[in-house]
């Protein structure tokens, strides 16, 4: 499985009946984050739509690059995948220390930033997922090209481009 129509099918049969936060089927915030990476190639995309398979189903990474998804893809997907008793802010200092999980993170975050998908939260949620996602993105855009992370917020979320230095 080395074309990026395999693996969306594959991120969409292991999200399969998995809802996001604001109740929309799983496999689009993970298409909308590989959409996102178009511009840097398709492993990098195929690494946004397996972004949380590690994390949120049965897949394992040795299942991964047994179906065939390439060792780079998921080296990065184990980059960005949570690690028991690592906190959220080392993982994002651990990421922005990877060129290409950093991208796929920044993708991530601001899919998980688009105000309509916050709409659907509660307003104590909103606000602590706003004030988490923006303090991830002071790590992770300075460890990116500036035009890279422009590129990915004018496919996935546009409200965040006045944020750019």
């Amino acid at each position: 499985m080395t074309t990026l129509s395999a693996v969306d099918r594959l991120a969409e049969r292991a999200h399969a009946g998995q809802v996001d936060k604001a109740g929309a089927p799983y496999v689009e915030h993970v298409r909308a984050v590989a959409a996102g990476l178009a511009p840097f190639g398709p492993e990098l995309q195929m690494a946004g739509l397996l972004h949380d398979v590690l994390e949120d189903t049965e897949w394992t990474a040795d299942a991964l690059r047994a179906a065939g998804v390439p060792d780079r893809v998921v080296a990065v997907v184990e980059a960005v995948t949570d690690e028991p008793g690592v906190s959220y802010e080392e993982k994002i200092r651990r990421i922005a220390h990877d060129p290409d999980a950093v991208l796929v993170k920044i993708a991530d975050n601001a899919h998980n930033s688009r105000p309509d998908r916050a709409a659907h939260l509660p307003p104590d949620r909103r606000e602590r997922l706003a004030a988490k996602y923006a303090g991830a993105r002071a790590v992770l855009w300075p460890a990116a090209d500036a035009k890279d992370v422009e590129a990915i917020l004018r496919i996935v979320n546009p409200h965040l481009l006045p944020e750019l230095p």
